[in-house]
């Protein structure tokens, strides 16, 4: 069903738990920056400037916001700060849809032969590895066949936690010992995955900025492997990041894009701070769609990231 169809009770419920902290941070800001006035003027738009940086829009992204409501008053000149919430869900709204972001409805795939592959690349401690689990446990709920590979061999405490997550998921799991060639396991995972028949394989990779031209090499070594089983390997490249640490998220996001080609975003750990607004900025400034975020522990607090839904919880 299309984003701006059925979004369950539960679900929006959970995501407006999981945003309180940002939209409590957001209201009491907006809420000093319009009070004691009724017209949109230069003051307050100034203030709403002020607003949306200080919660982790981005510069760039803010002042793309306020020139689309600044063109919005100026065509009508009656809007009031009463209106206010309802420009910015819908110029925002507007920025995320223009990204593709949240234009995924479900964890269903497209029918194909063989094996949907997911190479999944961020830093250690942005919440990769639950990401990865929560992933598979909700295609294993779409009625897909999962098979996870753990090609993240720099640290052992990585193949351990995949391997909890992937008995505690009850999905299969690919590994070898650490210090192996992370290309050799992608490539055993993802041709154990098409000589059975699997759905869908969720390959980790290690989770160090060590330099990018390493960083670089090594991602690339794990797709020409991988292509050698599966000629358009891997269909989707997922950068994890963790929400909660604002700016932090921007920079990453630059060294993994400057790195490899990025399809597809989760943003984690909005539960736990005022700084969910990264959320817009990122898909803003690095036109790559967020598909996923993570709003809590369980397993469904991996939702798939709705725009509408998203926005309508922070502003309203």
């Amino acid at each position: 069903m299309g984003i701006f169809g059925f979004f369950s009770k539960d679900k929006k419920e959970d995501l407006n738990k999981g945003l309180e902290k940002t939209r409590e941070s957001v209201f009491s800001k907006l809420s000093r920056a319009i009070v004691g006035k009724s017209k949109v003027d230069d003051e307050v738009l100034d203030n709403l400037e002020e607003v949306l940086i200080t919660s982790d829009v981005g510069v760039e992204t803010t002042l793309k916001v306020i020139d689309r409501i600044e063109k919005r008053v100026a065509r009508d000149k009656y809007l009031g700060t009463t209106e206010l919430n309802r420009l910015l869900r819908d110029e925002i709204v507007s920025l995320l849809e223009e990204n593709n972001s949240g234009d995924v409805s479900d964890f269903d795939l497209p029918a194909r032969k063989d094996p949907y592959v997911i190479m999944v690349v961020g830093v250690n401690g942005v919440g990769k590895t639950t990401t990865i689990g929560k992933l598979a446990w909700n295609f294993k709920q779409a009625g897909k066949s999962v098979l996870l590979g753990a090609a993240d061999t720099f640290r052992a405490a990585a193949i351990d936690q995949l391997q909890i997550w992937a008995d505690r998921v009850d999905v299969p799991l690919v590994r070898q010992k650490m210090g192996a060639d992370p290309a050799s396991v992608a490539y055993d995972t993802v041709a154990s995955a098409k000589s059975s028949g699997v759905d869908v394989v969720i390959i980790d990779t290690a989770g160090r900025l060590h330099n990018k031209v390493n960083l670089m090499n090594e991602l690339s070594k794990i797709k020409k492997v991988m292509q050698k089983v599966i000629p358009d390997a891997p269909h989707e490249v997922l950068l994890i990041l963790d929400g909660s640490t604002g700016q932090n998220a921007f920079e990453q996001a630059k060294q993994f894009t400057l790195a490899t080609e990025v399809t597809a975003l989760a943003l984690t750990k909005l539960d736990g701070t005022a700084k969910g607004g990264v959320v817009i900025g990122i898909s803003d400034q690095f036109k790559i769609p967020v598909k996923y975020i993570g709003i809590g522990e369980k397993m469904t607090d991996l939702q798939l990231f709705d725009r509408k839904e998203f926005v309508d919880s922070l502003f309203s």
